[in-house]
C-alpha cells in the first residue's frame, strides 16, 4: 500500500514520529449504543480502525505499536460479549495477516493468552509464527494483560530462577535492580512507550502497562476508538511534539 500519510521522519521540522505508541482502545461499546447497536458491533467496527492504525503506524515509521485489546478484568463482562469480542479477532487475523506479513509487521502477544478460548489461541500462534521473521513494526496486543499480574509473574519468574542458583535471601535481595526486573517482563528487549493514548474520554490507565508507563507522555481523546482515525493519530503526535520530556532534569 502506499503510504498518503505527511509525517516524514526524515524531514527535521516535520512532527517527529514517536518510536513507541501504545493504545488503550476505549469506547467501543458507547459508540455502539449511540447508533442503537449492540455493544459487538461496537468491537466489530474498532476492529476495522484497529486495522486502518497498524497500517498507518507501519507506513509512519513507526517502530513498536502496542494495543490494549483485553485485559484481565474484561471477563468480567456478560459471556455473549466476551466470545464475540473474540470471534471478531480470530476474523481480523485470518483476513489480515497475508497483509501484515507482507508489510513486514511482525505480531507478539503480551498477557496470558493460553486462557483465551481454543481457536483464538491457534489463530495467535499462526499470527507469531508466520510473522516471527519479520523486522519491521513490532505490534503488540495486549491479551488477557494486566500490569499487575505481569509484574507479579515477573518477580515470580526472578524468585524462580534465583531458587534454581541457591541464592540465599540476602543474595536475591542485592540481586534486584531495575534492570532485572525489566528483563522479566512481556516487553524485554523493547523501548518503553514515547506516548500513550486513550481514546473515549476516560482518564486513566486501567492496568495498561504500569512498570513501562514511567516516563511515558499520556494523551486522551473524546473520541471513541472506532472514529479514531489518521487524522486523530497526527493530532495525537503533534501534541506529543509539543511536550518537552525532561525525565526528571531541567
Amino acid at each position: 500500500m502506499a503510504n498518503n500519510t505527511d509525517v516524514n521522519i526524515n524531514d527535521e521540522n516535520a512532527p517527529q514520529v514517536p518510536k513507541h505508541i501504545a493504545i488503550i482502545m476505549d469506547g467501543n461499546g458507547r459508540w455502539a449504543r449511540r447508533r442503537g447497536m449492540p455493544r459487538v458491533a461496537g468491537h466489530n467496527a474498532g476492529m476495522k480502525a484497529l486495522k486502518e492504525i497498524v497500517r498507518i503506524c507501519s507506513d509512519m515509521g513507526v517502530k513498536y505499536l502496542t494495543v490494549y485489546a483485553f485485559s484481565t478484568e474484561n471477563w468480567k463482562r456478560p459471556q455473549d460479549e466476551v466470545t464475540g469480542i473474540f470471534k471478531i479477532m480470530v476474523y481480523y487475523i485470518q483476513k489480515e495477516l497475508r497483509e501484515l506479513a507482507e508489510k513486514n509487521v511482525r505480531i507478539r502477544v503480551l498477557g496470558n493468552w493460553d486462557a483465551i478460548p481454543e481457536e483464538a489461541e491457534k489463530s495467535m500462534e499462526h499470527a507469531l509464527a508466520e510473522t516471527e521473521k519479520n523486522d519491521g513494526m513490532v505490534f503488540n496486543i495486549a491479551l488477557n494483560y494486566g500490569g499487575r499480574t505481569e509484574i507479579t509473574d515477573a518477580f515470580r519468574k526472578i524468585a524462580a530462577e534465583a531458587a534454581a542458583e541457591g541464592k540465599s535471601p540476602e543474595e536475591f535481595a542485592d540481586s534486584i535492580t531495575e534492570e532485572l526486573i525489566g528483563s522479566a517482563m512481556t516487553t524485554a528487549g523493547m523501548p518503553d512507550p514515547d506516548m500513550i493514548i486513550r481514546t473515549g474520554g476516560e482518564m486513566r490507565l486501567s492496568n495498561f502497562l504500569l512498570w513501562q508507563c514511567a516516563y511515558s507522555e499520556f494523551i486522551y481523546t473524546d473520541v471513541f476508538w472506532p472514529d479514531f482515525d489518521e487524522k486523530e493519530l497526527k493530532r495525537c503526535i503533534e501534541e506529543f511534539n509539543s511536550r518537552h520530556r525532561r525525565y526528571g532534569g531541567l
